[in-house]
């Protein structure tokens, strides 16, 4: 039988598998015994997290969700979920970066298996991922996941300006991201960009996702990095001039991104877990700062008032519900969701971006004018909860512009 764990995990108590149960004391204790007494640094210098990866890659969680077969930890969907608010709690820089590697071993391993191909295109994926899974597993390598271009194009709403044009053996990539994480930290970009097909007509359907090297020439970085908060993710500018790429560098076949795209909506939602994290930090750091047990402060008990009591109440009652939702989102998480079960995954998404900053700003306000200074992380977690109901592709706007239009129309309706 299974030990049972000896803390709540962020995301609440559950029924979990024995490799869940490892993966996350391992997170836990990470987070615990180093993350959090470095995210003030990377904060402070808006300084990528290097001394994390290389925690991240000792600990094998680099290759968390590449698959067995590949070397990989195997790792689901519901497991990566669960391991992302963990290390969110004591870091929320590293967890929104470690997402985005993540994410592209994700969608090219367990999301791809549910995405309809053809024989020939599941053959061509099944050999590219080979490169890519094994540059991860024996290589330590890390991929970075770049999306915005400050258009409507991370939302889902228009082609990529980033274009790729076919040439002999591979691709021309022409563009630039913004706001993109883990620049000058990732061996390798997964960029999303359009097919240039020479005829003026950009479609979105034709999205392509493709590698980078960080060593490709006419590859650049730009720009300065001086965010309010998640400062550790040093998302700086982007530019490819005439880059080229072979084609075994491609993610994913062609047109496939975009059929992931409609098929697995929970692949957006993997930018949540941290937020998630960030409010569990604010419950955590404010009934320990009410019980006098902040290491290195007074022993100061401030507990007995009840304008105290009701708020760490509110804060329980709202990181509940939370939990609840999300735990329910990931466990349905799956290709082509029915529309009550598309309907609570943006409601999770929406209710932990949002959530998030109302811990926060309770436990600012129960804890009083010592909370904001710095060497408390409280002013910190504030700012890094903020950030994320303004982050594409699911902005907060977006997501309650999606709940009710896809409330009030089926497919295919319209008014005349």
């Amino acid at each position: 039988m299974t030990a049972p764990l000896n803390f709540t995990p962020a995301i609440g108590d559950m029924d979990f598998t024995p490799q869940q149960r490892e993966l996350l004391t391992l997170a836990h204790t990470l987070g615990r015994d180093k993350f959090a007494a470095r995210a003030a640094k990377w904060d402070q210098e808006a300084s990528f997290p290097f001394a994390n990866y290389d925690d991240l890659g000792e600990a094998g969680l680099l290759k968390l969700c590449v698959p067995t077969s590949h070397g990989g930890l195997g790792a689901d969907y519901p497991t990566y979920m669960m391991l992302a608010a963990e290390i969110g709690r004591f870091c929320g820089a590293t967890a929104l970066t470690w997402n985005m590697h993540i994410c592209s071993t994700m969608w090219t391993g367990v999301l791809a298996d549910g995405i309809a191909m053809s024989d020939e295109q599941r053959a061509e994926h099944a050999a590219r991922r080979e490169l890519h899974f094994g540059r991860i597993v024996n290589d330590g390598a890390v991929y970075a996941q770049p999306f915005s271009e400050g258009t409507a194009a991370a939302a889902g709403r228009a082609p990529f300006g980033t274009t790729a044009r076919k040439v002999d053996g591979g691709w021309l990539i022409n563009g630039r991201k913004i706001w993109a994480s883990l620049s000058g930290a990732a061996d390798y970009y997964g960029v999303l960009c359009t097919e240039d097909r020479g005829d003026q007509h950009p479609d979105a359907r034709d999205t392509l996702y493709i590698s980078v090297p960080a060593t490709a020439e006419g590859f650049s970085i730009s720009g300065e990095w001086d965010p309010l908060g998640m400062r550790g993710t040093v998302s700086r500018n982007l530019a490819f001039k005439d880059v080229f790429v072979s084609d075994a560098e491609q993610l994913m076949p062609r047109g496939i991104y975009f059929k992931g795209a409609q098929t697995w909506p929970a692949m957006f939602f993997t930018l949540s877990p941290t937020y998630l994290g960030v409010a569990n930090a604010a419950y955590d750091f404010t009934v320990q700062y009410l019980r006098g047990e902040v290491p290195g402060e007074p022993p100061i008990k401030r507990r007995q008032f009840p304008t105290k009591q009701i708020t760490v109440a509110q804060m329980r009652i709202q990181l509940e519900a939370m939990k609840s939702l999300f735990s329910r989102a990931i466990q349905e998480a799956k290709p082509n969701p029915s529309k009550d079960e598309r309907m609570r995954l943006y409601a999770a998404h929406y209710s932990v971006m949002e959530g998030a900053n109302d811990i926060c700003r309770l436990a600012l306000r129960t804890c009083g004018g010592q909370s904001m200074l710095k060497h408390l992380p409280l002013e910190r977690l504030y700012r890094d909860s903020r950030c994320g109901a303004l982050m594409l592709p699911w902005t907060a706007e977006l997501i309650l512009d999606r709940m009710g239009r896809e409330t009030l129309y089926e497919p295919g309706e319209k008014d005349a």
